[in-house]
């Protein structure tokens, strides 16, 4: 039987060392382990973080569970085929060939020459409940490797979201992972040991992680930056909406908008993602991945070409993390603009929002 994160820790430290201790000063103090994060049901979105440079946001991105392949409908569905976790037997993600690992996926941080990593928070979250049940004390733990690097364990660093609803043990966690980014080099970041159960239910298994980096760069456009984070249940006309204030922006201002929502299914429509500047009328974002009223519909999509995923399934069957390019969505010029996504019919989770819109000059 593969181990717990928790398990594999208290059993070796080879390779695995908390990201604290890395970064401590040479010569300090060993620091007293961590306190358990803390948990609550339901976190108000709030800014994480927020900056006006030349510069953009990026994320890297990849689900954690996904169909047994002894289903003749699985492979099928991986690619992009009709079907949802619910569905399925589910089992896990695991492309690192370590024993000591159950589940593991890679996606790429992609940054233009010449840039500096001024901000980067890795997310991570499932269901602990399927066909087996995992323990809780596991969700603020995670592995993380940069590109060419070991495993390093990675606590959360604020409260993590947990709720049981609807057939299901949802979560969310996350921490600060600037300075292991910034001192890294761009490419294929790995994380593994994520905190997801398999088997079967009505509710299905779902998991996944994204690590959103916002970056500084000369050679581009000035921008707002913000980035949002909690952790709400969506299935109301409600949704969760985020104010972008004190923003000044230019009529048909450019960027992009992302979002991180777990336990989308494809082809449940009525959920969108929607931008309005000032008391404007909203516009609904999608994309040849994303149709304008189903736009969490298990994908992790990008605008034009997309950063590399090991593995690269286009249903990741209950995982959301999509980038939409703003195009002419802020028509009238500003300094307020509105991100709103509401799920009518999906049980889901919205975790993350972010932006990066165009500034006026």
């Amino acid at each position: 039987m593969r181990q717990t994160l928790g398990q594999l820790l208290r059993r070796t430290t080879v390779g695995v060392l908390a990201l604290a201790a890395m970064w401590a000063p040479c010569g300090a103090a060993a620091a007293a382990p961590a306190a358990p994060a803390p948990e609550a049901e339901s976190l108000a979105f709030g800014e994480r973080y927020r900056a006006v440079q030349h510069g953009n946001i990026v994320r890297a991105a990849n689900s954690s569970a996904t169909c047994r392949a002894q289903a003749p409908s699985c492979r099928g569905v991986q690619a992009g085929a009709p079907g949802v976790n619910g569905g399925f037997d589910m089992g896990y993600v695991d492309v690192d060939g370590d024993p000591n690992t159950y589940n593991s996926s890679r996606a790429e941080v992609r940054l233009p020459a010449g840039s500096r990593v001024t901000y980067a928070r890795l997310y991570w979250g499932g269901n602990l409940l399927v066909g087996e049940q995992k323990p809780a004390a596991d969700n603020e733990r995670v592995l993380i490797a940069e590109p060419g690097g070991d495993y390093k364990e990675l606590l959360a660093d604020t409260v993590v979201g947990h709720r049981v609803a609807d057939g299901a043990d949802a979560f969310q966690a996350s921490a600060d992972v600037t300075r292991l980014v910034r001192d890294s080099v761009p490419g294929l970041y790995t994380v593994a040991q994520l905190n997801v159960a398999g088997g079967r239910s009505a509710a299905g298994a779902w998991g996944g992680w994204t690590l959103v980096v916002a970056y500084e760069n000369p050679a581009e456009p000035l921008r707002h930056l913000s980035v949002w984070d909690g952790f709400q249940p969506l299935g109301s006309r409600a949704g969760v909406e985020v104010a972008l204030r004190d923003m000044p922006f230019a009529a048909g201002a450019g960027g992009r908008v992302g979002l991180v929502a777990y336990n989308g299914d494809p082809g449940t429509t009525g959920d969108s993602l929607t931008l309005a500047a000032g008391d404007g009328p909203s516009a609904a974002f999608g994309d040849a991945a994303n149709p304008l009223d189903d736009v969490l519909n298990s994908t992790v999509s990008d605008p034009g070409s997309a950063p590399a995923r090991v593995p690269a399934y286009a249903n990741t069957l209950g995982y959301d993390s999509d980038v939409f390019d703003l195009g002419q969505g802020l028509p009238r010029a500003g300094d307020l603009a509105t991100v709103r996504l509401t799920s009518q019919r999906d049980a889901a989770w919205a975790g993350v929002l972010f932006a990066a819109v165009d500034a006026r000059r």
